[in-house]
């Protein structure tokens, strides 16, 4: 299931509007309501913590390698649906294959959750009493009769017109339904609340106030910081923010930066952003090319183009652990490490290019250097990030799509600082030893 049919998705917005209209007028009226998405956007910028899904979870190499290996497959499988045109504005990859988890505080007083950070989507929600469909969390789910800064946003509100599904009228307010890839969903009715991001609270920032979800658990919710106007870094009015991914088979935790402590100064390569205007939430880079040792790839730079329909191009995602690219590209990345490599093949239930590694740990192993050229930026990548070496074998932490499009994964991205700049439209790299960022 892609998304709700027309019949359920009406009657889902009925029945959200009857719970809404029996809760109490507290919620019905907004106490501050937000007249205008500029009118609350403000210069707010903190540094916090990521924790990765698995880190806590005492897996061994194979068994983080095994679940990495299922998000990336089934986090590939809702982008390139999202990415088909029926599909496009309504669809978005699933929050529950997202990597990296973070703390943040709602209301008044404030109450803990943990959400999963997400650079595929826009929208920020949790679950909300009264609940009528709510997974089981962690946390206590929010119950907005406790917080003395909720609100309701308004239905003139532009935020809530670019939801991609809502209804919306004077007495229920701003109903949504928020669909993911995977079939799962959220709905509710659009908010507004006091969010604290370690000791930095930002009032009036717009999220979902889940009363109906269906799906795979994920943490008290999710934070979206894509592209659009709904997500965090567009309400903040920050439009900077990076990140610093430590080793993906560590247990050190990670940390996002928003504002000015996501910049930088130092030797950074930088690469222009491109956008879908069909499907703006996401980030895509240029990339033109590849080379493994010293052999650049016949690869002409078109595989990995970003197309007027929104087929191919290469999106930066630090959801998807490991990076899937073309597959006429990949195709010849794995021929080019079988010709180079001088070990013979192993196989490998995870990876479709793995090689057995010598008996005498002395024997020195030769592992070609990897280079993605983006467009002004020629990123070199450490071994471990694109090289697993476990129980006697070593194997390539990247595959192919199966398709025209890519997506440039988190492991490739560990140990670099990660600047994405929306004001000048670039993503930025330094490396970086992210655990002790």
């Amino acid at each position: 299931m892609a998304s709700l049919s027309p019949s359920l998705s009406s009657l889902l917005f009925l029945t959200l509007a009857l719970i809404l209209i029996s809760i109490s007028p507290s919620l019905s009226t907004p106490r501050k309501p937000l007249d205008d998405h500029q009118d609350q956007q403000m210069k707010t910028s903190f540094k916090i913590t990521l924790n990765h899904i698995d880190s806590g979870g005492n897996f061994t190499n194979s068994e983080r390698l095994y679940r990495a290996v299922k998000r990336s497959n089934r986090r590939l499988q809702m982008f390139l649906k999202a990415k088909h045109p029926k599909l496009r504005t309504t669809v978005y990859p699933p929050a529950e294959e997202g990597q990296y988890v973070m703390n943040f505080s709602i209301g008044t007083p404030p109450k803990s959750y943990y959400g999963t950070m997400d650079t595929g989507s826009d929208l920020i929600w949790t679950q909300c009493r009264p609940c009528l469909e709510c997974f089981s969390q962690p946390d206590p789910i929010f119950d907005p009769k406790k917080s003395s800064s909720f609100s309701n946003v308004s239905c003139s509100n532009n935020l809530c017109h670019q939801l991609p599904k809502s209804q919306c009228n004077a007495y229920d307010g701003c109903l949504y339904n928020y669909s993911y890839g995977d079939g799962s969903f959220t709905a509710g009715y659009l908010a507004s609340e006091t969010f604290t991001f370690k000791k930095v609270s930002v009032p009036h920032i717009a999220f979902g106030c889940g009363i109906f979800q269906f799906g795979p658990e994920s943490g008290d919710g999710l934070v979206g910081l894509g592209r659009g106007p709904l997500s965090l870094v567009s309400q903040l009015g920050e439009r900077t923010f990076s990140y610093c991914l430590t080793f993906w088979l560590g247990s050190k935790h990670s940390t996002l930066m928003i504002g000015s402590h996501a910049r930088v100064n130092g030797k950074i390569k930088t690469t222009p952003l491109l956008q879908d205007p069909l499907m703006p939430t996401y980030y895509y880079l240029s990339l033109e090319g590849i080379t493994i040792g010293r052999t650049r790839l016949p690869v002409n730079k078109t595989t990995f183009a970003l197309n007027a329909d929104g087929s191919g191009g290469l999106i930066i995602d630090s959801g998807t652990p490991l990076t899937r690219l073309a597959e006429t590209a990949y195709t010849h990345v794995k021929e080019e490490f079988k010709s180079q490599i001088k070990l013979p093949q192993a196989n490998s239930t995870e990876s479709d290019l793995c090689f057995k590694l010598p008996s005498d740990p002395s024997d020195h192993v030769e592992i070609p250097p990897l280079v993605f050229h983006f467009t002004d930026a020629d990123l070199h990548l450490p071994t471990e990030n694109y090289m697993i070496l476990d129980s006697g074998i070593m194997c390539l932490l990247m595959r192919g799509s199966g398709d025209t499009s890519s997506i440039f994964g988190s492991i490739q991205q560990q140990n670099f600082l990660v600047v994405h700049d929306l004001y000048k439209e670039t993503v930025s790299f330094m490396p970086t030893e992210c655990d002790k960022f």
